[in-house]
């Protein structure tokens, strides 16, 4: 089976082709979109694709395009990323037919990012992948954005039965499968880590995406500052870690350094204590970092520590599927189409604050 995944929830426009041996409903039986019934009959800055986003699974990624949008100043702008999107989306989804070495007629579903995400982003990546299951008569599934990193971890890391530390620009959240459903055991009660990153960058006068600089800055840091720490049950808080931050640097009497230093140590040991809380809740002793922070080495050190002392194991998402792209959104189409009938284009409609326990698991 080859599914087309299309992924557009904020900043980056990704295409990417997947292969997988198994069938599926959609393939095993001929099934394709009809309008609405179901009838049987990411290099930043550009679209080409480096070898490692080809070499970790090259039986299964035959491609992976992106295009990221990069704001002249301060962080997204939803309107500009969403004209981003149609800008680039047809170079993006040709290259990336392109590397795979086949043509639309050779694939047996399309996926895109329903959500959550923002709704102008989302808005174009629906738009393509509707447009193209129907110019095409190809089966459509919508995936649910976090799944796809959370998928797309196991697989490359051949975890079983993981708690996942899942944290991005959007989204930080203790995740594991239970009862059929990923349910989450805690997340942030204000602003997602990879947010505060980006909003401390600007403070700090750093372009956006903030996180490597902070992590290149926070190396060079020599004294730890005491900063707020927030851990409510499997809970955590980053707003008043961030406002604190903040008010340090605008004071001007602490380096910039030791403030990215402090800053990252105090949120990534909220996040480990929570996970450690989450996997003794749950006696679990693997943990999947996944999510475009899950790139952070510090992060990723630290959590291999904590798996350690538990006599457990950390599996960390190769960093190129860390951040969003498309690849996590083709396997999670495939996951649904080996084990579901499509979606009807009348269902397919964005949905920004989808959780991902509202997502019933057919696929494990």
């Amino acid at each position: 089976m080859r599914c087309l995944g299309i992924e557009s929830t904020a900043h980056t426009f990704g295409a990417a082709v997947m292969e997988d041996e198994a069938g599926g409903k959609a393939a095993a039986s001929g099934t394709r979109n009809t309008g609405g019934v179901s009838a049987s009959h990411e290099p930043q800055g550009g679209s080409e694709s480096t070898d490692a986003e080809r070499s970790v699974r090259d039986e299964e990624v035959l491609s992976s395009e992106k295009d990221m949008y990069e704001p002249d100043e301060g962080g997204i702008h939803p309107r500009e990323a969403a004209e981003h999107h149609y800008a680039k989306s047809l170079d993006v989804y040709s290259n990336a037919l392109r590397q795979a070495g086949i043509e639309v007629e050779e694939l047996d579903c399309i996926a895109f990012s329903q959500g959550p995400g923002m709704p102008p982003s989302l808005d174009v990546g629906a738009v393509v992948a509707r447009s193209l299951a129907l110019k095409h008569n190809l089966p459509i599934y919508g995936v649910n954005h976090i799944l796809g990193h959370i998928e797309i971890g196991r697989l490359m890391t051949d975890t079983e039965d993981p708690v996942v530390l899942y944290v991005s620009g959007g989204n930080s959240q203790v995740v594991s499968y239970a009862g059929g459903r990923y349910r989450v055991f805690g997340e942030t009660l204000d602003i997602a880590a990879g947010n505060a990153l980006d909003k401390l960058a600007r403070t700090l006068g750093i372009p956006h995406p903030g996180g490597p600089e902070i992590e290149r800055l926070a190396k060079e840091g020599e004294e730890l500052l005491e900063l707020s720490y927030v851990v409510k049950g499997m809970d955590f808080s980053f707003s008043g870690l961030l406002t604190e931050a903040q008010r340090m640097y605008e004071k001007g009497d602490v380096r910039k350094e030791d403030l990215c230093l402090s800053f990252q140590e105090h949120m990534y040991a909220m996040l480990v204590e929570a996970t450690e809380r989450a996997m003794a809740h749950l006696d679990r002793d693997e943990v999947l970092l996944t999510g475009g922070v899950a790139a952070n080495g510090r992060l990723r050190e630290m959590l291999e520590t904590m798996a350690g002392e538990r006599g457990g194991e950390a599996f960390l998402v190769p960093s190129e599927y860390a951040t969003d792209n498309a690849a996590m959104i083709a396997w999670q189409g495939i996951n649904r189409a080996r084990n579901e009938e499509p979606d009807r284009i009348s269902g397919t409609e964005i949905m920004s604050e989808w959780r991902p326990e509202e997502v019933k698991v057919t696929w494990r």
